[in-house]
């Protein structure tokens, strides 16, 4: 019980009010949706993702450990959210961001606290969770927005519109600069830390202002389908690939309580720019969250009782 009560003043709290926060300020003010995405997309993202990767140190060995877990991870809930959406109905664009909803997680402000709390700062641990939020971030701003233009306009445009993309290039220039271990000026990495730090807030915003134009009794049961998959199956994937590639300790843990973690805020940023549908993910983001107070705690028990 005190483990639920943690999560809930620790984790679910601070999201909700900045949650809140969006919500008020756009019943009161009618904020342009379709702007806070791009800030999100075009500036926030591209230096957030700059900024985690020129500063990551890590193993080459967790590093590759890690990564292949969850691209196995990621595979199989591809499958199973796939065949969901075909059993219930779902159109092409309803049926991806179903699919992103169950594959993208929310690693960053919901996974780094919930590790630090689980693992007492323990830095391997913190590592792990840190190559997840890269893998995921990397992932929603690529697949992610491939997934939703494809589904509008086909692979090919929707790979040729990914050049245009400042994601990819603030991902290759973290990547290149940490690599070639090349010492950036304060004129470069003072601002991308300032960007970086406002990824969070403004994303958290953004869905509260999401959530304010909700029409809740649309597909509920759909959002409830997909909520069982990110918050139940997938762990149950994740303790099933961990037993196969024979992970235990830490690592083990890490990697399960991180499959736990709720729908990813920035799939419904995404959506909003690229989906008819951005209710829809909105409410895949917000339910999961709720939810996950409860099964990310019997996570957390599971995890500590098999390793």
């Amino acid at each position: 019980m005190s483990e639920l009560i943690l999560i809930l003043r620790e984790i679910i709290g601070p999201v909700f009010v900045m949650v809140l926060i969006g919500f008020i300020m756009q019943i009161k003010f009618k904020l342009d949706l379709s702007s806070l995405a791009k800030i999100n997309i075009y500036f926030l993202a591209p230096g957030f993702i700059f900024d985690a990767l020129y500063h990551t140190e890590l193993s080459q060995q967790l590093f590759s450990q890690v990564i292949l877990f969850f691209l196995v991870f990621v595979g199989v809930v591809y499958i199973v959210s796939q065949v969901s959406g075909k059993l219930l109905g779902l159109d092409k664009d309803k049926q991806t961001l179903f699919t992103n909803g169950a594959m993208f997680f929310n690693s960053g402000n919901y996974g780094i606290p919930v590790n630090a709390l689980v693992f007492q700062g323990d830095p391997y641990a913190m590592s792990i969770q840190v190559v997840a939020l890269t893998f995921q971030d990397i992932f929603v701003f690529s697949y992610g927005i491939f997934s939703l233009r494809a589904a509008k306009a086909g692979r090919l445009k929707a790979l040729l519109g990914y050049f245009k993309m400042p994601v990819l290039y603030g991902l290759l220039a973290g990547i290149g600069f940490n690599v070639l271990n090349i010492d950036l000026p304060d004129i470069v990495l003072v601002p991308a830390d300032y960007v970086s730090n406002a990824m969070v807030a403004m994303a958290l915003l953004t869905l509260g202002a999401q959530v304010s134009v909700i029409n809740f009794k649309k597909a509920i049961w759909t959002v409830y389908a997909n909520v069982l998959i990110r918050l139940l199956v997938g762990p149950l994937i994740a303790l099933v690939i961990i037993f196969v590639m024979g992970i235990d300790g830490v690592m083990a843990q890490a990697l399960l309580i991180s499959s736990a973690m709720p729908t990813a805020v920035n799939s419904a940023i995404i959506a909003q720019e690229y989906s008819d549908y951005p209710d829809f993910a909105a409410q895949l983001v917000l339910f999961s969250t709720i939810f996950s107070s409860v099964t990310v705690t019997m996570v957390i028990f599971a995890a500590r009782l098999l390793f």
